[in-house]
């Protein structure tokens, strides 16, 4: 699977598309270069809550392993981001080029770092790792393989998975989310928020027995997408996912000017709710303008 990142992720394809190494190859041949900014810690978080579930073709018995690929620092959080996915087993291999912030790339890898972090000055340098990174991929599978022994579940779905993901008592800094759990209890819920256009996102983990959340000190104005995962000891359910746009902050109203003089006026207005002080600007008006 394959997803390209700027400030908006993209999923080029699913793990379930191509079935043959002839396939993904011409994939990787006629793919189109996504220009833009570096939010990587949205591109990891796009990649686990949209490539690596199983309606996109990731098996829960099988291992998860990512690998980043990028040119720049981050404009976002990415170590909060990738910490979330190596939590949940998902072994993440970084490759800087040009660019890159060697520091954050060692802090996005998984350990340890002197086979999953790799940086080079150019693109095409990368062709001798190829076949470096096949060997150490391959080989942290089998390793990664040998030492799970425990019953991995084989489906979500209402066994796994929380429903009817209810927003409400939205302001402009804040909203609530409740949710119907599982059949099963998971042992924790992730949920993760953070504004559409881009930005960082933030997590909050809850214990497997709590169904709702206050989400506080949000941006006004802004739409924001939230997802609930349920996590188990060795699964994650499918999250629930909803899109809900924060107030704006109210306004004063009624401006009224009175007790004018040559140097003087006085203004008075009806509160803004919330407001702890106001910016009062005043200039002269240009000449022919209304007074």
């Amino acid at each position: 699977g394959l997803s390209q990142y700027s400030s908006d992720p993209r999923t080029e394809w699913d793990l379930s598309a191509y079935s043959t190494r002839e396939q993904v190859l011409e994939a990787v041949r006629n793919l189109r270069y996504k220009g833009g900014n570096t939010f990587t810690g949205l591109a990891l978080t796009h990649v686990l809550e949209q490539n690596l579930k199983p309606d996109a073709g990731a098996r829960l018995e099988a291992e998860k392993l990512v690998i980043l690929l990028t040119d720049g620092k981050s404009q976002d959080d990415a170590n909060l981001a990738a910490q979330t996915l190596k939590n949940l087993g998902i072994e993440i291999f970084a490759i800087g080029v040009k660019n890159a912030d060697e520091a954050e790339l060692k802090q996005v890898a998984s350990e340890p770092l002197e086979l999953t972090v790799y940086n080079v000055l150019d693109f095409p340098l990368l062709s001798p790792l190829v076949s470096k990174l096949t060997r150490v991929l391959c080989a942290r599978i089998k390793e990664k393989s040998h030492r799970e022994t425990a019953d991995t579940p084989v489906s979500t779905g209402p066994q796994l998975s929380p429903t009817d993901l209810k927003i409400s008592a939205v302001t402009s800094k804040s909203m609530h989310l409740a949710w119907s759990p599982p059949l099963r209890a998971p042992k924790k819920y992730r949920v993760v928020y953070y504004p559409s256009k881009g930005g960082t996102h933030r997590e909050v983990v809850l214990d497997g027995a709590v169904s709702s959340l206050q989400l506080s000190n949000l941006t006004s104005h802004t739409e924001y997408l939230v997802s609930v995962f349920p996590v188990y000891d060795t699964a994650v359910g499918d999250g629930l996912r909803g899109v809900t746009s924060t107030l704006p902050l109210s306004s004063p109203r009624s401006l009224r000017v009175s007790e004018l003089s040559h140097n003087s006026l006085r203004l008075s207005w009806k509160a803004a709710q919330g407001a702890t002080h106001y910016l009062v600007l005043c200039s002269a008006a240009p000449d022919g303008a209304e007074d």
